[in-house]
């Protein structure tokens, strides 16, 4: 499944960086990309979106999901 979520305070390499090892922290196969302009994250995994925007909100960046 492709979740795709808005976070908020993503600025940089190193902010998705702590994005992308926060997810795979729950899924080591999950695909994590970024759009740091948008400032949106796409993740593809088999994980509830619910679970992703915690694990991101816990890595310190506030976040919801964007409406398909």
């Amino acid at each position: 499944m492709h979740h795709q979520l808005k976070v908020t305070g993503m600025s940089c390499g190193h902010c998705v960086s702590t994005i992308e090892k926060a997810v795979k922290g729950l899924d080591p196969q999950a695909e994590v990309s970024a759009d740091l302009a948008k400032g949106e994250v796409t993740v593809s995994s088999n994980l509830e979106v619910a679970s992703i925007s915690d694990v991101i909100r816990e890595a310190g960046y506030e976040n919801q999901q964007v409406s398909a």
